[in-house]
């Protein structure tokens, strides 16, 4: 199963959002910064992570379903998208 093409861009956008939210937060951290404010970039990281891995499950789960639409037996490839979807849970 692939990430769907469109979805790439989204999935590509959010990480590199995530890249420099990561950079933001080594420079708080060097500069000292209060624990408060790099616990909360770090949450913002964490929820841009989140958000990417869900898009990248969601677009293998619209395949799953095209594809059970075409008559395919799709019981092991929804039980590993449920096994993905968990590990992000």
């Amino acid at each position: 199963m692939q990430v769907d093409e469109t979805a790439t861009g989204d999935v590509i956008k959010r990480l590199r959002r995530a890249e420099g939210q990561i950079r933001g937060v080594i420079a708080m951290l060097e500069q000292g910064r209060d624990c408060a404010e790099v616990a909360v970039q770090l949450a913002a990281v964490s929820r841009a992570l989140d958000r990417a891995g869900f898009k990248v499950i969601a677009s293998g789960l619209q395949q799953c379903v095209a594809a059970a639409g075409d008559g395919e037996d799709q019981t092991v490839n929804l039980e590993q998208l449920e096994k993905l979807f968990l590990s992000l849970a």
